[in-house]
């Protein structure tokens, strides 16, 4: 599963002025004694749909319950248009860049302080979903942004394990030792979902209390830093190698690192031979940095099935279904005692799981989903371009974005 980018709207406008007609979601909540419930959920394939109905229908069978698991073919227009027509599903896949926007307007039930396992959470995950001081929904699972390399080409190279990167330094000396004539050294798409970690490990942040901080000496060291190894040639994104992701440039030999998350596994049905291992990122002038970015399980406000799906979410978010997801799809689990346990059963994904020790969510709040979109319009530029004036730019919308969110 290749991470969506973070630049879509959110929401037409017209819908989120329908939103304001309904905040509050569920129908009919049973027949016969039966409580039926409604999953939307947006999936990386059958493997994720199969294992998200198989657990409904077992949570389903002890609580004399139906569930149905609605695929979304757009899930942000399609929750969208739930709420705004009085149909919202009973529970669904609430992502961590519209978490905000939801919450702010009274969307979303803050159940997950009630969950008897909300203590069981990643600090960093429960914060991403907390809004007005309150836990809100709880974390399906996670994922964060590692390095991946191509062990064939490691090995051609002549690089050992004493080479794998660790900081700056020795990234952009491992990028230019793995260059050739057929591949570059390393390949990330060209958007503050990769960019932005620079930017974090350089000891920048966009949002410091009330006060956007983009246009800082340190996140412009970051886009620096990723300037120059553009300019060197080590590092080429995935649109100038003829490939539409990291993982595509990646599989096809075109670049021998990428930064990518563990839905790198998907690559494995288009390339089967091509090996890989994953890393921590490396470390910046500022220390270690990677994002993190996660779904919750949403209900909707005043919801007549409310109790139900609360109900639900604690057995799909209970440890021992968190690995089973984990086993059928691959996505790491939202609570530290499973994702100990994943890296154990799993050390080809260890890496990510380690580095939300110390991920931090992108930025994330009402109204920033639409300025980090023509941020990464602007980051077209970037190379030979003013990455000054960039961050100048994106201050002052970033900056409008965040009072009006305040009420300023």
């Amino acid at each position: 599963m290749r991470y969506r980018k973070v630049g879509a709207i959110l929401l037409a406008a017209g819908v989120v002025a329908g939103l304001g007609a309904c905040a509050s979601g569920g129908g009919d909540s049973s027949e016969g004694g039966t409580t039926e419930l409604s999953i939307l959920i947006g999936t990386s394939g059958d493997a994720e749909t199969n294992a998200v109905q198989a657990a409904a229908d077992a949570w389903a069978a002890d609580n004399n319950a139906k569930v149905e698991v609605v695929v979304a073919s757009d899930l942000t227009q399609q929750l969208s248009q739930g709420f705004a027509g009085g149909d919202a599903p009973d529970l669904f896949y609430m992502s961590w860049d519209q978490f905000a926007t939801y919450a702010s307007n009274g969307y979303l039930d803050a159940y997950a302080d009630s969950l008897a396992n909300a203590g069981d959470f990643y600090p960093a995950l429960k914060d991403t979903f907390t809004y007005d001081g309150t836990f809100t929904c709880a974390p399906k699972d996670f994922s964060t942004l590692g390095l991946i390399i191509n062990t064939d080409k490691w090995a051609a190279a002549g690089l050992t394990d004493a080479d794998i990167p660790t900081d700056w330094d020795s990234l952009e000396a491992a990028a230019t030792k793995l260059t050739t004539a057929d591949t570059v050294g390393l390949s990330f798409g060209l958007e503050y979902a990769r960019l932005g970690v620079f930017m974090n490990q350089a000891g920048g942040q966009l949002v410091d209390g009330d006060k956007v901080t983009a246009d800082s000496a340190e996140n412009l060291a970051g886009l620096t830093y990723v300037q120059k190894l553009h300019d060197e040639g080590v590092l080429k994104w995935p649109s100038e190698i003829d490939a539409g992701w990291g993982g595509e440039a990646l599989g096809a030999g075109k670049a021998a690192m990428v930064i990518e998350g563990p839905w790198i596994k998907g690559i494995q049905g288009d390339f089967p031979d091509t090996k890989y291992s994953s890393y921590e990122l490396p470390a910046g002038p500022g220390g270690k940095s990677t994002f993190t970015f996660t779904n919750c399980w949403g209900i909707p406000a005043n919801s007549d099935t409310a109790d139900a799906a609360k109900s639900l979410v604690e057995y799909l978010t209970a440890d021992e279904q968190q690995l089973a997801f984990g086993d059928a799809f691959g996505v790491l689990p939202s609570t530290t005692g499973a994702a100990a346990t994943y890296a154990e059963q799993h050390p080809e994904n260890a890496a990510f799981v380690a580095g939300n020790d110390y991920a931090v969510s992108p930025v994330n709040f009402a109204g920033s989903a639409t300025v980090i979109s023509d941020f990464n319009s602007q980051l077209a530029n970037l190379a030979g371009g003013d990455a000054k004036a960039i961050l100048a730019s994106f201050q002052e919308s970033l900056q409008a974005a965040l009072d009006e969110a305040n009420g300023n």
